[in-house]
Order: C-alpha cells, then sequence, then structure tokens
C-alpha cells in the first residue's frame, strides 16, 4: 500500500453562488478517528443536492467546504476501533461530506463493501440514486404491481433508476421528460408510456389512465410540477415529491389535499437506511437488481475532478440522462 501523502486536491466553496464560486485547492488529507475508515476515492457521485449546497438552497455546515456526499474507492486505512471493513477493501458510501475530494474519513458504519461482481465505477454511479428510488418504492409509496405510477424526469439519474425498478415489480408506470429522445430512453428503461413534459400532462395522464388517475408520483422536479400533479393524481394517491430541479415547492396549503385524500410526502434517503440492518438490507436488494440484470446502470459522463464546474452545469441544465460520476 502507497503511503498516505499529507494533501490532496479537492474541490470547495468559500461562499455560495453559481459555478465561479467552486474553488480547486489543494488541502490535508483527513484523518481517520474513533470508527473511521480512510477511503481513497476512485469516483465520486454527482447530484442535484451538490447544486443545492453550492447556491445556498441548503445550508453547508461551514466555509469553506469541500462538497460531494457520496463516493466509492479503495480502503486504504482503518481506525483500530474498526475490525468489520478490512483495508484493502472497495467500498461505496454517501452521507460524508467532502467527496469532491481524493480521500475522505468515512464511518465505518456508512460503508458497504463492494461485491466482486459488481465494478467501483457502476457502484458509485447506483448507490445514493438507486437506494433513493428502491427506498422511496418500497416504503415511501410502498408500490404494488398493477398501480399506475407517474415518474417525472424519467430519463434523469433517479428516474432511470425508478422507471426500471417499477417495471421489476409490475407497476404500469408512465413517464414524463423533456424530450422525444428521453421520452425514448423512458420507454427502452421500462416506462410503459410517456409525455413530453412541454405538453398537457394532467391531460395525458387521464387518457392513459382511463380518467383513473396516478396511483403514486414521484416527483424530483418540484416547483413547476406539484400543481399538475395534484389534479392528475387518484384518489387516495401517494405524492412523494423529493426534489426541486425547477425549483422548490412553494408552502402548501394542506387543505389542498383533502378532496382526494392525498398523502403527500418529503421523504429522503437517509431515513430509510438509518440504521445499519435497513442499509445492509436495502444495499444488498440493490446490488442483486443490478446484477442481475433487472437495472441497468447508465452513466452519463465520467468527469476530471478539474471539471466540476462542467458537470455543475450539465446537470442544471437538465440534459442529462443518466449518472454524473467525478473521476478523482
Amino acid at each position: 500500500m502507497a503511503p498516505i501523502p499529507p494533501t490532496m486536491k479537492a474541490v470547495q466553496i468559500s461562499q455560495n453562488g453559481g459555478v465561479e464560486v467552486l474553488e480547486y485547492n489543494e488541502i490535508p488529507v483527513p484523518k481517520v478517528g474513533e470508527g473511521q475508515i480512510l477511503v481513497k476515492n476512485e469516483y465520486a457521485g454527482l447530484n442535484f443536492i451538490d447544486t443545492y449546497f453550492r447556491s445556498g438552497l441548503y445550508k453547508v455546515p461551514q466555509f469553506p467546504q469541500t462538497l460531494g456526499r457520496e463516493g466509492a474507492g479503495e480502503v486504504i486505512d482503518a481506525h483500530s476501533s474498526v475490525s468489520s471493513i478490512p483495508v484493502g477493501s472497495r467500498v461505496v458510501f454517501m452521507g460524508t461530506y467532502g467527496t469532491y475530494g481524493e480521500y475522505s474519513a468515512v464511518a465505518a458504519s456508512d460503508a458497504i463493501i463492494i461485491p466482486d461482481s459488481l465494478s467501483t465505477d457502476k457502484a458509485a454511479a447506483a448507490y445514493l440514486q438507486g437506494l433513493t428510488a428502491w427506498t422511496f418504492i418500497r416504503e415511501a409509496a410502498d408500490v404494488k404491481a398493477g398501480q399506475w405510477v407517474l415518474v417525472h424526469a424519467a430519463a434523469g439519474g433517479v428516474g432511470t433508476l425508478l422507471v426500471q425498478m417499477l417495471r421489476a415489480i409490475g407497476a404500469k408506470t408512465i413517464g414524463t421528460a423533456s424530450t422525444e429522445e428521453k421520452c425514448a430512453l423512458a420507454r427502452k428503461n421500462g416506462a410503459g408510456w410517456t409525455i413530453n413534459s412541454h405538453d398537457d400532462v394532467v391531460a395525458k395522464v387521464k387518457e392513459i389512465t382511463g380518467g383513473h388517475g396516478a396511483d403514486v408520483i414521484f416527483d424530483g422536479v418540484g416547483k413547476s410540477t406539484f400543481d399538475a400533479d395534484i389534479d392528475l393524481i387518484a384518489p387516495k394517491g401517494h405524492l412523494v415529491s423529493f426534489g426541486n430541479a425547477s425549483g422548490a415547492v412553494p408552502p402548501v396549503n394542506i387543505l389542498r389535499l383533502t378532496p382526494k385524500c392525498i398523502k403527500l410526502m418529503r421523504p429522503v434517503v437517509s431515513g430509510y437506511i438509518a440504521d445499519r440492518a435497513s442499509l445492509e438490507k436495502y444495499s444488498a436488494e440493490l446490488f442483486e437488481l443490478i446484477t442481475s440484470g433487472k437495472v441497468e446502470i447508465l452513466i452519463h459522463d465520467v468527469y476530471p475532478l478539474k471539471e466540476v464546474a462542467r458537470a455543475h452545469q450539465d446537470i442544471e441544465s437538465r440534459k442529462t440522462t443518466g449518472k454524473l460520476l467525478i473521476k478523482l
């Protein structure tokens, strides 16, 4: 094992703003503490939440802040208190701040060993968004075979996984996307029906479902789709709002949910994997979905660390399909 260097390259912010606030810096390599492992990151996953921290929509713990909340790589050091993950293991993890850096000190309880049958890049690309999609299907909405499910941005990172997983469990899935090419991709991945998001989505959903509406809606778009969701959802439907790609949903008058007895949720994946048993269970199920061929992991592009600004611009443009990775 190569010696651990004193410093590493990382992308940080010292203030909130546009991509111009992203800084390529040399910073100290973190030291492991009680219960931690040191991971030499090979890949970091890029997510919309990174742009929210950069812009100030979500607060970072302090400045300067190294961005990135998920990564995958090799364990090169471990605190003496850690026995569950040997040095030399390939692991994937999320929740740790600072994966836009070459090394991360990670709680061993947050890391999962990558099975030999899965490559490091696929594990990095699948982990956060895959666990998000799978726990939202299994727990947030408890989707059943035969239900009508609407997935907004069905060709994006989470959307691509949702439609594949929903196909695997037998849901009747409608996907929305902003171009005909993205609609075709959503159909290829498992959506039985697609709607161009520039069309009248409410009317199209009612037409497709014979007036029933969507039993479940997975909405990572936010502000621009929320009102339509209320109109097109079926009675007693689940509206799972989990993202802000078009901006945050304004405060909601709870009485709007009354006529259809709508269940409105704002879940976060960390709530479903907060204990080790749940993390291991859902990670194993996710890996099995991938290695069995039921879910294909689509990687949009892999960006060098120096080109994080371009990656942020690309994901904010909503022109990407699949997962964006940073190579470290």
